[in-house]
């Protein structure tokens, strides 16, 4: 009888790979280059990815049940060095804290802009300055001789209800003077609670909560700028397994784990609107319409009750600087150079480009609804939230969060370069100034070329998807190469 025996110490190279990650991040985090020297920055961040990419496929030897300890306690380690230093790439954090302020006081922040001198009263000197500090790139001026670290202080706040509500907890759970921290902190433990829920998702297989776990975004985003799409994305990949789960159960059971399911996706979207594509593309492969009813009801619901609070609240509207926002980044305007940059490399009018892409999203949820797997949600989620990433091609690097967690639910890894080409267009684009091919454009195209050829790869070899029995039974296989690895599922 043939045996396989274990490799020698099979936890040694990737703890080993690991700790070099969680040292490269500590280090990245604590580089205040983002205004100053863009192009080093840029240096640590590859060598982070490079690092975490050398780690998640030495997991493919490890044993399952200790790949999934090494992965939880990486995740906490890797969490943590986002502790390391105050926000670095990003001020959002700050409009966080100032909401969660202003409901502390009893004002609702749909009616107030942080600039309002009505709300003067509420300032401190770590938000808002005066003086010479005014003259820092991070700083937004209000009146001529003051300034704060909130950006776009005279406009009204766009985080829609579940998100404020976690600004006010957090809030009311800090302590005086904690400043950024409390933001930070809820941000690890939202990381690593997504890691949870993935390794639940995924016991079979721990190397795919790793694309999550050790994922340099997460620290950098997540827990460092503080990002609240960590949230909806916690909220996601609940609501994704708890929808699974219930449609495969098919009993009384399973139609109570599709509706919380259900509920938890409407609640992620009321945490940050990206996840309405999760929505969408979960109605992969539905054929009834009582069973998109089933998931589209609750998610709606939901919804609109987070909604409703801050609407009897209110006296502006509570979408907020929505409208603005959306014209200001050029999703409404074909002329912007900043979005659309692949359909920009095709011979397309300019007023053709907005068009195209909602074409491009049209045809990808026909795919989705017709070739998608019920039982594996996440499958068309990935598919439509990626495809909207290719065709918008989004500035900001946090955006990428959610794809990210998509990605390790349905293992492909070669998502993971759009989350790379975000963090391109946001950071190393400053660093090589050019007006004909930015940096964004190519990282965006090559991503594009990556998972298009990985995925016509693997259809021409047949190899197979998922299973959709990891999340319906107990069983585990004793190592982790028993199972498709990276390039493998």
């Amino acid at each position: 009888m043939i045996t396989r025996t274990l490799p020698p110490a099979p936890l040694l190279l990737p703890a080993t790979l690991l700790t070099a990650l969680v040292a490269a991040l500590a280090v990245t985090i604590t580089q205040d280059g983002y205004f100053t020297d863009p192009g080093r920055l840029s240096l640590w961040y590859a060598v982070c990815w490079l690092l975490f990419a050398a780690a998640v496929w030495s997991l493919r030897k490890v044993p399952v049940r200790q790949a999934a300890g090494l992965v939880l306690a990486g995740s906490i380690a890797v969490a943590a060095t986002g502790l390391a230093g105050p926000p670095r790439t990003s001020t959002d954090s700050y409009r966080y804290a100032w909401d969660g302020r202003a409901q502390s006081a009893g004002l609702s922040p749909y009616d107030h802009p942080p600039a309002d001198p009505a709300l003067a009263g509420l300032r401190d000197t770590w938000l808002f300055s005066t003086g010479s500090v005014c003259r820092e790139p991070d700083r937004s001026r209000t009146v001529e001789d003051s300034c704060t670290r909130i950006n776009r202080p005279w406009v009204h706040t766009i985080y829609p209800p579940v998100g404020e509500a976690y600004f006010l907890a957090v809030d009311s759970l800090s302590p005086e003077g904690a400043r950024h921290k409390p933001l930070q902190i809820g941000g690890a433990l939202l990381s690593v609670g997504v890691t949870g829920v993935l390794l639940v998702a995924l016991r079979r297989r721990p190397w795919q909560a790793a694309l999550w776990a050790w994922c340099p975004a997460v620290p950098i985003e997540a827990v460092n700028n503080a990002h609240a799409d960590v949230l909806a994305v916690l909220l996601t990949v609940g609501g994704l397994t708890l929808l699974a789960r219930g449609r495969r159960a098919g009993d009384t059971e399973g139609i109570r784990s599709r509706r919380a399911g259900s509920a938890l996706l409407g609640a992620a979207t009321a945490a940050k609107l990206l996840p309405a594509l999760v929505v969408a593309g979960a109605l992969g492969g539905v054929r009834r319409v009582r069973d998109a009813a089933a998931l589209l009801v609750p998610a709606t619901a939901v919804l609109a009750l987070a909604y409703l609070p801050y609407i009897l609240l209110s006296d502006q509207s509570v979408l907020g600087y929505l409208s603005g926002y959306i014209e200001e980044e050029g999703y409404d305007d074909a002329s912007s150079t900043g979005r659309f940059a692949l359909l920009r490399l095709l011979p397309l009018p300019e007023s053709w480009l907005l068009p195209t892409a909602l074409l491009g999203m049209a045809l990808a949820f026909a795919y989705v609804l017709v070739r998608g797997a019920p039982d594996r949600p996440w499958h068309g989620a990935l598919l439509l939230t990626g495809t909207a990433f290719l065709l918008m091609t989004p500035g900001y690097s946090w955006y990428a969060l959610l794809l990210i967690a998509l990605a390790a639910f349905e293992g492909r890894w070669e998502w993971l370069l759009v989350a790379v080409a975000g963090a391109a267009d946001y950071v190393t684009d400053r660093a090589v100034p050019d007006d004909t091919l930015t940096v964004g454009t190519l990282a965006y195209g090559i991503a594009a070329a990556v998972v298009v050829g990985v995925g016509v790869h693997r259809a021409r070899s047949g190899r197979p998807s998922v299973p959709a029995t990891d999340l319906a039974t107990d069983a585990l296989p004793q190592r982790n190469d028993a199972l498709p690895g990276p390039g493998r599922t």
